[in-house]
């Protein structure tokens, strides 16, 4: 099967993809997409490259096409937006401050349930994690 983005390197990002694998600071991500790019230049199909690189075959696909979309762009991560924060600002200070404080009567330290139970009834934070739990 014709691979549906074909990946043809420059001489320039050719040289600039062997450096850095050459230079050995890369992080394990940009090193596959580099060495999958390299591959898929050469015309491996994306079956031998995810044997020779270990990765999946989607990764390969995924590599290709933003390269074709993007450039050497590819190499780099994505950011991830993450969940939305739980705390306002003054909520994550009041957490601070409580484990800051001496703990229960009983107790030698803060334990991570015992701070949550506590933020719980000094905030409203009980109705917003349900918000969030649904």
């Amino acid at each position: 099967m014709k691979p549906k983005y074909l990946v043809t390197l420059s001489e320039s990002e050719r040289s600039e993809l062997k450096a850095l694998l050459d230079g050995g600071t890369l992080g394990v991500r940009k090193t596959k997409r580099a060495q999958i790019l390299l591959a898929a230049d050469r015309g491996s199909t994306d079956e031998e490259i995810a044997r020779n690189v270990v990765a999946g075959t989607s990764t390969v696909f995924r590599t290709r096409r933003r390269f074709v979309e993007e450039g050497l762009e590819a190499l780099n991560e994505r950011s991830r937006p993450g969940a939305n924060r739980l705390l306002s600002p003054k909520d994550e200070a009041l957490l601070v401050a409580t484990a800051c404080s001496p703990p229960p009567k009983g107790r030698a330290k803060w334990t991570l349930s015992l701070l949550g139970q506590r933020v719980v009834t000094l905030t409203a934070l009980d109705d917003a994690m349900e918000a969030a739990a649904k």
